[in-house]
């Protein structure tokens, strides 16, 4: 009879891990305004409808062409990669397979 309720244990506390905050996501996805942008330096910053502001840094062989986009600019940023959820870092780094795309008003 322990048996059942063993498993039952096992199940909850791996559905409760899946969700635990750091446990790496398949990858994020932001979309916002261009609220901050140095092409030369590979920086900008994006702020989500939430009023929440995303800073990335982008590599110099991730592909993505910051000279293209304006402050004010709406943007998705996409990184493909596995990111803690609650990252907490300077900038978010943009790699190879990363993209910043211009969307639609």
């Amino acid at each position: 009879m322990k048996r059942p309720f063993r498993i039952l244990g096992a199940a909850l506390l791996l559905v409760a891990s899946a969700a635990a905050p750091g446990v790496p996501s398949d990858g994020r996805t932001v979309a916002g305004t261009i609220v901050r942008l140095d092409p030369v330096a590979g920086t900008l910053a994006v702020r989500d409808a939430a009023g929440a502001s995303w800073s990335y840094k982008v590599d110099p062989d991730a592909g993505v062409d910051l000279g293209k986009f304006r402050i004010g600019d709406r943007v998705t940023v996409t990184i493909r990669r596995p990111t803690p959820l609650n990252m907490t870092t300077a900038a978010d780094r943009l790699r190879k397979g990363d993209r910043v795309e211009k969307d639609a008003y």
